[in-house]
């Protein structure tokens, strides 16, 4: 046996349907689009979110609020987890490269620093914002804070 004499198995390749070929084929007549209607037309597309005239959800459920479309997100991280890196990591600065290679942040995030826990290491902090409590944690251990 070699490549020249491979052949598929018996049965597993069929040819296919062929519709709208007259009515001797016997897929000609509808050409498998069931009787009228705007489905078995030429050029139909549904829209999308259309139920058939029936009220579309996105019209049913109330809309309600605001969302600001100049709020800038921010990823938080707060002062025990940096304590933890340090310690597991034995660092004493922390930047986004460190925070992005250990799973807490990733490249495009704005990050910001959080004041929950107690932070006992001295870290040089860089980060995109900080919070009061947690900038004056930081430097009351003798670190730094920057800003990028």
């Amino acid at each position: 046996m070699d490549l020249s004499n491979l052949k598929p198995a018996k049965g597993s390749i069929r040819s296919r349907k062929r519709i709208a070929r007259g009515e001797g084929s016997g897929a000609g007549d509808t050409a498998t689009r069931g009787h009228k209607g705007a489905k078995s037309r030429a050029g139909y597309s549904r829209k999308s979110g259309f139920e058939g005239g029936q009220m579309p959800l996105a019209r049913r459920v109330p809309k309600y609020g605001f969302k600001n479309p100049n709020r800038v997100e921010y990823q938080g991280i707060n002062l025990d987890v940096l304590q933890k890196l340090a310690d597991s990591k034995s660092l004493n600065a922390i930047d986004l490269a460190v925070l992005v290679s250990n799973g807490l942040a990733s490249k495009k995030d704005l990050v910001k620093i959080l004041g929950r826990g107690k932070l006992t290491a001295k870290l040089e902090v860089t980060a995109h914002a900080f919070s009061a409590a947690a900038a004056k944690a930081i430097e009351e251990n003798g670190g730094n804070v920057n800003l990028i």
